[in-house]
């Protein structure tokens, strides 16, 4: 093997590493940081706004005070906060 093809051989494993590497880390922080964003009362309410505007969620139907859009029952919710 000459002395190019090595160097070359080198690098091309050094980036193909750092690529994996960073690729990793890409995906555990975008989960933690959706899970994190769906805290809010947007998301939690019983009645919601389908855009999610911040702020917005009642536990009565109504309108969204942002987006003027009607509030739809959250699937998601339970009225003790427990999910199971």
């Amino acid at each position: 093997m000459t002395k190019s093809k090595f160097k070359f051989l080198i690098v091309a494993l050094f980036a193909i590493g750092l690529t994996l590497t960073s690729c990793g880390n890409k995906s555990n922080n975008s989960t933690q940081t959706e899970q994190s964003e769906k805290q809010g009362k947007e998301y939690t309410s019983a009645y919601v706004c389908p855009m999610h505007c911040e702020g917005s969620g009642s536990n009565e139907a109504g309108k969204c005070p942002v987006c003027g859009m009607d509030y739809v029952k959250n699937e998601n919710h339970k009225k003790d906060g427990h999910k199971h």
